[in-house]
């Protein structure tokens, strides 16, 4: 007889007992162009942060990969690259955007990082890069331990004779048992997956695994973007599942009692800590810590990144619920845009695209656009204006070519704009405005107009052609 759990609850139980070290500034090295190769074949397994002094995102980041780091001292090496400073070593790993964070390991390539940005979620993934595949449960009272953790726990089984743990009623399965803080009278604490895990079922059951919360997952800062590939709906409120269990599940069965009659329809339905997405709700939906008091918010956001806002007060019976879910599935509400104000006036060469004005400006189907995503703190994009703006003069009088910018930071950016970094440049041609195509060359005069010229649905003006010898 052998019992084997998997990794979603071993990291939890390592993380209990992992011993805690005293700070050190080698907890996170810094590396370069002149020292890279040589320290980083050093390590078995190293984390590093590629970033720029200047990038919001990298400072917010610093202190969680800095705990991180020192949580895993000894077992995984942190290591940071200034990419302002160290531009060969950063060029060489692809990196395009702040901050970009890689798994090395010893004898091998490189792999890109795509968990969670968070002490605790950082710590977790990369110990399951580290730790052990499986423990060995022996008796019921091992299971019964081990299951009664604070996220889910999977149970493989085979062989299972009568006796110790022939109450379970599954003999050569796998098991998900989840949280038992998450469980409710809507739907069962076990999934069961009643075969032997192969090459050809194991997408099967990674299925199970996709669903190890339940209909309502509690989402934090490390589960989200795992969460947020699918249409997702979030009640918002003071939980704490650490301190009130009873408490946190109050708003969250009232939740799944909505949920439950709208199953099958394409939108997934979550809970989490207002206090942990308080920023988020402020700059990415308008919401301040005032509105709503102890009532949930309730937001929409669609994996095409749509938003939507519940505007109706949370009601106990869970209607005016039921009324926002039947408005978003008719089509009846109106989407949420982040925007800064529509100028005043917009007749400087370069045009000022805010969030509400994209479609009537990049999206105009008579237009040729040239956009760029900048943030106003990105010196890189403060050294690219005169010269943007001398495109933007240069080109003034062709009435088929606009040449725009946008604030990044203020202004949601619209689907199929990848802007990991600032500035991102956008060429949205007629007849292909799904299909921006993104400008990759020199920040020049001279090669931004040759791009231009290739890509431009209409032939440009003549004006400047024998100028720049085209």
């Amino acid at each position: 007889m052998s019992v084997i759990c998997l990794l979603p609850a071993v990291s939890l139980a390592l993380l209990s007992f992992y011993p805690v070290t005293v700070f050190s500034r080698r907890d996170v090295l810094e590396l370069g162009d002149a020292d890279f190769d040589y320290l980083a074949t050093e390590h078995e397994t190293m984390l590093v942060k590629f970033y720029a002094p200047w990038c919001g995102h990298c400072k917010k980041l610093a202190p969680e990969f800095q705990k991180a780091a020192r949580q895993l001292k000894g077992t995984v090496q942190f290591a940071k690259v200034d990419c302002t400073a160290h531009t060969v070593t950063c060029g060489r790993f692809g990196v395009t955007g702040y901050p970009t964070l890689k798994i090395f390991r010893y004898g091998k390539d490189s792999a890109p990082y795509d968990g969670p940005r968070t002490a605790n979620g950082i710590y977790n993934y990369m110990m399951k890069q580290t730790g052990p595949d499986s423990v060995h449960l022996k008796s019921k009272e091992d299971l019964q331990t081990f299951v009664k953790n604070y996220d889910a726990s999977i149970v493989g089984m085979t062989d299972v004779q009568r006796g110790t743990l022939s109450y379970l009623r599954f003999h050569r399965s796998v098991l998900l048992f989840r949280p038992p803080r998450l469980s409710n009278t809507f739907e069962g604490s076990v999934v069961v997956f009643k075969d032997y895990l192969t090459i050809t079922n194991v997408s099967q059951f990674h299925s199970i695994c996709v669903y190890r919360y339940g209909m309502c997952p509690h989402m934090t800062l490390e589960t989200r973007d795992r969460l947020r590939v699918r249409d997702l709906l979030t009640a918002y409120y003071d939980l704490d599942y650490h301190h009130n269990v009873r408490g946190s599940n109050y708003w969250r069965n009232r939740v799944m009692k909505v949920a439950s009659k709208y199953t099958g329809r394409g939108l997934m339905f979550s809970v989490a800590n207002k206090k942990d997405f308080q920023a988020e709700l402020e700059d990415e939906y308008g919401l301040g810590t005032s509105d709503g008091g102890e009532l949930p918010f309730v937001t929409i956001r669609t994996k095409l990144g749509h938003k939507y806002v519940m505007r109706e007060e949370f009601t106990r019976d869970g209607q005016s619920l039921g009324r926002f879910l039947e408005d978003y599935f008719a089509g009846r509400l109106k989407r949420y845009i982040k925007s800064e104000p529509l100028p005043e006036k917009n007749t400087a060469p370069v045009k000022v695209v805010v969030a509400e004005s994209f479609d009537e400006i990049v999206n105009d189907p008579a237009k040729d656009v040239l956009i760029q995503f900048f943030s106003p703190l990105c010196p890189h994009c403060k050294k690219l204006e005169p010269v943007y703006r001398e495109l933007a003069d240069t080109l003034h009088s062709d009435p088929n070519i606009v040449i725009a910018k946008m604030n990044a930071v203020y202004n949601d950016i619209p689907l199929g704009y990848d802007v990991q970094g600032f500035p991102t440049i956008y060429f949205a041609p007629v007849g292909k405005k799904d299909e921006p195509i993104r400008y990759q060359g020199t920040r020049e005069l001279k090669d931004f107009l040759k791009f231009l010229k290739s890509e431009a649905t209409v032939v440009f003006m003549m004006g400047f052609k024998k100028k720049f010898n085209f």
